[in-house]
């Protein structure tokens, strides 16, 4: 019998008033695939990718009004040597 593979879940985590804060999968208990942060107000404040568990690639900001602030590129961390 072959392993199954893990499922990715969605996790919703609120601001102290109920407001959506971040949303985006887990696979493994750990952050996978795109993710999005918000204000309280419900505009997006970042959004960016995760490889298990670690930024990738390009991560966005947004100003209050929801217009693009700024573009980082994570850059890949080295490979562990053993």
């Amino acid at each position: 019998m072959g392993t199954k593979a893990p499922v990715a879940t969605e996790h919703l985590q609120h601001h102290k008033d109920g407001t959506l804060w971040a949303r985006g999968p887990l696979l493994d208990g750990k952050p996978s695939g795109y993710w999005e942060w918000f204000r309280k107000d419900g505009t997006k404040l970042r959004s960016g990718h995760f490889a298990a568990g670690e930024q990738v690639g390009e991560w966005t900001t947004y100003d209050k009004t929801g217009a693009v602030y700024k573009v980082t590129r994570i850059k890949p961390k080295p490979a562990k040597k053993g």
